[in-house]
């Protein structure tokens, strides 16, 4: 292990030295906010200091056993020993490092999940509604909740764009690897002769941001105007001005939101799509910066890279990112998600490491 790495660790393992003295104080309960925060900080400490106390032991360990080598009668279990300490000393160092990397702040966010049909017309929106049943299928298995924003529906079925808000623990962290171009490869339905079309499909996925603390919006800055709300083939036509239209002047950002029957509702929600397309613009922007040092760009959410494949005549699934092929479309269609979105996960820490290492 680096000798920076292991200083830091030793400031650690004394920050929580400190906390437990603060902890016991009788005043430490007089401030709530204060006392807050300083619970969370020993439980997020807690861990890691105990792993790096087995570090430390597993040293000591290794250390008692090369003096043992000396002795002929002790050799052979010294050799042993040394080699079973320095197989749990290089886990426990993996362990630290993962454990020191820095966490994501959204990770725990909810989300605006964003799908936009592409290239392919109708075949395209009926992708975007396929995508949009996988993803609530997902957040289904994981007990989260999916709200409605604003859909725009397409003729045959399926979207030209959609917008849904996921509510639920980690929902940004399993999801975040899903921004970007997703192509499928099928016999649409309408198609007589049987030929394989190419459609495409945008996907974004916005972390829920908290408009007084992460975005600032100058409220002369915004152009709000407000219609009436329609669906396709006539339906819930609003006999009132319901439907709102937000559009933020410096960026261009322009939210719709026409779902509820309450004009307020409707504001209050492209509000929130409003502040959580902002962040994410800055958000990319910081991650651009980053990623400008890695070969990968898994975390940059750019929405212009094709990341994945959905071909039905051979039942696979794609993504080009980490060149990883599932031959189990219809489970995939279906929201199980868990392979691909750890294989995902998996990839971006193995990033990450390799720049801790740099």
């Amino acid at each position: 292990m680096k000798p920076s790495m292991l200083a830091k660790l030793d400031q650690l393992a004394n920050r929580l030295v400190e906390l437990d003295e603060l902890l016991a104080q009788p005043e430490a309960t007089g401030n709530m906010d204060q006392y807050r925060k300083l619970t969370r900080e020993h439980a997020e400490l807690g861990p890691l200091v105990a792993v790096y106390k087995d570090y430390l032991q597993t040293e000591g360990d290794s250390a008692a056993a090369q003096e043992m080598l000396a002795d002929p009668e002790m050799k052979e279990f010294a050799r042993d020993e040394i080699e079973a300490a320095r197989a749990r000393q290089a886990a426990l160092d993996l362990e630290l490092q993962k454990m020191l990397l820095p966490k994501d702040p959204n990770d725990e966010r909810n989300i605006f999940l964003e799908i936009r049909a592409g290239t392919g017309g109708d075949e395209s929106a009926l992708f975007a509604g396929d995508l949009l049943r996988m993803y609530t299928r997902f957040a289904e298995r994981q007990r989260w909740q999916v709200e409605m924003v604003s859909e725009s529906a397409s003729d045959l079925g399926g979207y030209r764009e959609v917008i849904v808000r996921i509510i639920g623990h980690g929902a940004y962290s399993r999801l975040k690897f899903e921004s970007g171009g997703h192509r499928v490869q099928r016999v649409p339905a309408t198609e007589t002769q049987g030929r394989i079309h190419t459609s495409a499909c945008t996907v974004a996925v916005l972390p829920e941001a908290d408009e007084v603390e992460d975005v600032q919006i100058n409220p002369a800055e915004l152009r709000i105007d407000t219609f009436r709300a329609s669906g396709a083939g006539g339906q819930h036509i609003n006999k009132t001005d319901s439907a709102v239209r937000i559009t933020h002047l410096p960026t261009g950002i322009v939210v719709e939101c026409q779902d509820d029957r309450s004009q307020h509702k409707n504001k209050a929600s492209a509000m929130k799509v409003l502040a959580a397309r902002i962040k994410d613009i800055q958000l990319r922007e910081q991650q651009s910066k980053e990623a400008a040092t890695r070969k990968s760009l898994i975390g940059s959410g750019d929405r212009s890279e094709r990341i994945r494949t959905y071909n039905y005549p051979q039942g696979r699934m794609t993504d080009h990112r980490i060149n990883l092929t599932l031959y189990k479309l219809d489970a995939i269609m279906d929201g199980d998600l868990d392979e691909l979105s750890n294989a995902l996960a998996a990839e971006h820490q193995a990033e990450l490491l390799a720049a801790l290492g740099d």
